[in-house]
């Protein structure tokens, strides 16, 4: 009886190995493409998993080639490459980055490394950090970065870069197509959401909504591909801004009552005058309010 004892343990085992051994069920990832000029499309992306890709791709179509803002978490270069080759039989000639978070940037090492690669001098910085550009040798970090403005290109094919100042990190990049009237905002305009105050990339909840209002001033400007969510105005970025600014003088007054962060956090209700805002994750609020505390010293 012992034997069978030991050997069903065995078998069991045996079993549980073998369930172990098995390889990962094979994660698909799907492109979603919204047409928003003729020669201009927004990238979107979900896995089988149901797992958002990252933040919104721009794919911009010129004379010469294709310039893509933004490339999304790892794995999900070559799904966009992909996805452009359906669109257009142009090569990829550059890649613009609107910051330095991962869902934004890692799919750049999936791109051809002869590309032109372009951010603001400030997040360049901040990608050198990273543990995936030091992983695969230096490919897909930025070769040329700007400080306040970048012009590449003319005519229908020109593109005006800027940086308006710290908010979600300090290195935030506007790409405008002057041609169509489009502008791309990364995360420092992600939705209508609490925003993301990375400090430890120099994000600041105090000049956000300064930088926001310099951004929403920007002329000849009709639709705004956000971080995250659909294709906002000039005057949804405005108000975005305005929401901002709301938010601090909230932050101001709490702490200048005496109230802790999580007393602040608790009392906190987004106003009724925004409405179809939402904080992101269940620790926005707290994180920002702890960010601009921290900023108020």
């Amino acid at each position: 009886m012992r034997r069978s004892i030991v050997l069903g343990m065995l078998l069991a085992l045996g079993g549980l190995a073998a369930v172990k051994a098995q390889p990962p069920a094979q994660v698909t990832r799907t492109i979603e493409v919204e047409k928003v000029k003729d020669n201009l499309w927004v990238l979107r992306g979900k896995d089988s998993a149901d797992v958002d890709g990252g933040g919104n791709t721009a794919v911009f179509a010129t004379a010469n080639g294709i310039i893509v803002v933004d490339a999304k978490n790892p794995g999900w270069g070559k799904p966009i490459l992909d996805a452009i080759k359906k669109l257009t039989p142009k090569p990829v000639t550059m890649l613009i980055n609107t910051h330095t978070h991962g869902d934004h940037v890692s799919g750049n090492v999936e791109f051809p490394a002869t590309i032109d690669f372009v951010a603001q001098e400030n997040t360049k910085a901040n990608m050198e950090k990273m543990p995936i550009f030091k992983e695969h040798n230096g490919v897909g970090m930025a070769k040329r970065t700007f400080k306040d403005r970048m012009t590449i290109g003319k005519g229908a094919d020109q593109i005006d870069l800027y940086y308006f100042g710290r908010g979600h990190t300090n290195g935030d990049a506007w790409t405008f197509f002057p041609a169509l009237r489009v502008m791309h905002a990364g995360d420092i305009f992600s939705g209508k959401l609490v925003p993301l105050l990375d400090s430890n990339n120099g994000g600041s909840g105090v000049d956000i909504a300064d930088t926001l209002a310099k951004a929403a001033k920007l002329q000849n400007v009709d639709q705004i591909i956000t971080g995250h969510s659909t294709v906002m105005t000039p005057a949804d970025l405005m108000e975005y801004s305005e929401f901002n600014r709301d938010f601090l003088d909230y932050v101001r007054a709490a702490k200048k009552a005496g109230k802790s962060v999580d007393e602040a956090t608790s009392a906190y209700k987004i106003p009724e005058k925004f409405p179809g805002y939402r904080a992101p994750q269940p620790d926005s609020v707290r994180n920002n309010i702890e960010a601009i505390y921290a900023e108020l010293k």
